[in-house]
């Protein structure tokens, strides 16, 4: 992720915003104290927010696990998830 200060932010907003919302690529901005805020485009923050809906639901979660098994079969899920040598 690219950093920059606030002020370079201030002087270049409408290039540095139309970039994140044409690359997707987040920008952080560094204020004057330390403290910082993240520039994102309003695709990637509903999509974030849709991830974290789901993560969240209990229901949802079991449903995708379901699915999974039933595509990829037991097998495959425990074989995924145990480290190799």
């Amino acid at each position: 992720m690219k950093n920059i200060s606030l002020d370079k932010f201030r002087d270049n907003l409408s290039n540095l915003v139309d970039r994140v919302v044409s690359t997707n690529a987040p920008l952080k901005v560094k204020l004057h104290k330390g403290a910082a805020f993240i520039v994102v485009s309003a695709s990637d923050w509903e999509r974030d927010q849709e991830t974290l809906y789901v993560l969240q639901n209990d229901k949802l979660m079991k449903q995708i696990s379901s699915s999974y098994k039933t595509h990829f079969g037991e097998e495959f899920h425990h074989r995924s998830s145990t480290p190799t040598k």
